[in-house]
């Protein structure tokens, strides 16, 4: 609609020629003072003195050229990281996704054990087990993950991305603020017709006032760059924030399936590498993660019960969901001491 609205049939400025011009010639007087676009005036001293007013003109062209120059670090991403991006946090929330499942087969293979066995003792060794011994692991996605700690090509592409955003919203700024602001609000300029041929015309006026009819069209497109571009500015810089920290509550909360221990093992450095970029994705798209809805619900009853220093993992809660001892009884316990002095 801008464009539509900068080059229509006719110049958008209309000139106030004198009454006795023709149709013609005052098309003539609007085509020509668009064309040189230079405001005359009279300084303090009386001195003649032209300003352009050339940035009317070239203000659309501009607002595109700096579209399309936003948009390149937006297409340097699409290209150069999201592929690669998309394929880890696919393979990482299956695998997520997957641990959670065995966890929830592991309890239901326990509880099979307690009802068969009519040994109490082969389910608590296979509950120990689970719990102490690293019943099942996750060599590929820890291995992955460890991997993508040691990586930084992803980290660079998205630094690049972010800087580059910075980078070219300061040069708008600049730009606008320079060749713009000094005739942003002129709507009004004396235009002289008296050049060439016409120079010696006695009849022509040396000055006739113009006024540029799509200035407020200007002005809103402006403000609306501007605009949006300044809000642009803090999403950018709390994006490059957050890469200086892990995000640890969503870590945490796998910490409850067994041998997942990025947390409890420091595995964590520094976070400046994929692997946090990873995390940050993985973060915005949550919802797609179905086991951390699940496991989040289980943090927050296990910070409510009772029990709280017997339970560590998802085995033991759903352990307790299903109506048995978090921890081995006492009678069993003291039988065991019996039967080993």
């Amino acid at each position: 609609m801008l464009l539509a609205q900068e080059f229509p049939s006719r110049p958008p400025i209309r000139c106030f020629s004198p009454s006795n011009f023709s149709i013609r010639q005052a098309a003539y007087v609007d085509s020509s003072c668009w064309d040189s676009l230079v405001h005359h005036e009279l300084d303090e001293l009386g001195q003649h003195k032209m300003k352009s007013l050339w940035p009317h003109k070239a203000l659309p062209y501009s607002l595109l050229a700096l579209a399309v120059v936003m948009y390149l670090p937006i297409l340097l991403w699409q290209y150069a990281a999201a592929p690669a991006l998309s394929s880890d946090l696919l393979f990482i929330i299956s695998e997520l996704d997957k641990s959670y499942n065995r966890s929830i087969r592991l309890v239901q293979h326990m509880l099979k054990i307690r009802q068969k066995s009519s040994d109490p003792h082969d389910f608590w060794d296979e509950l120990e087990k689970a719990r102490k011994e690293r019943y099942f692991e996750f060599p590929l996605l820890e291995r992955y993950l460890a991997c993508k700690q040691r990586s930084h090509s992803l980290v660079a592409t998205y630094l690049l991305r972010n800087s580059l955003l910075l980078l070219f919203t300061s040069a708008i700024y600049l730009y606008l603020g320079h060749f713009h602001l000094d005739v942003f609000s002129q709507e009004e300029f004396s235009c002289s017709v008296k050049t060439g041929l016409l120079s010696d015309e006695t009849h022509m006026p040396h000055l006739i006032t113009c006024r540029l009819t799509s200035l407020s069209v200007l002005q809103i497109a402006s403000l609306s760059s501007i605009t949006i571009y300044t809000l642009l500015v803090p999403v950018i810089i709390y994006n490059l924030t957050r890469l200086c920290r892990w995000d640890k509550r969503l870590l945490s909360v796998y910490e409850m399936l067994p041998a997942f221990d990025l947390l409890s093992r420091k595995m964590l450095g520094c976070p400046i590498n994929d692997l946090n970029v990873i995390l940050l994705f993985l973060r915005a798209n949550i919802s797609e993660l179905i086991s951390f809805s699940w496991l989040s619900v289980l943090c927050v009853l296990k910070d409510t019960t009772t029990q709280k220093h017997n339970i560590d993992t998802v085995v033991d809660f759903m352990t307790l969901l299903a109506g048995l001892e978090p921890s081995k009884p006492k009678h069993l316990t003291h039988r065991i001491g019996d039967e080993n002095p």
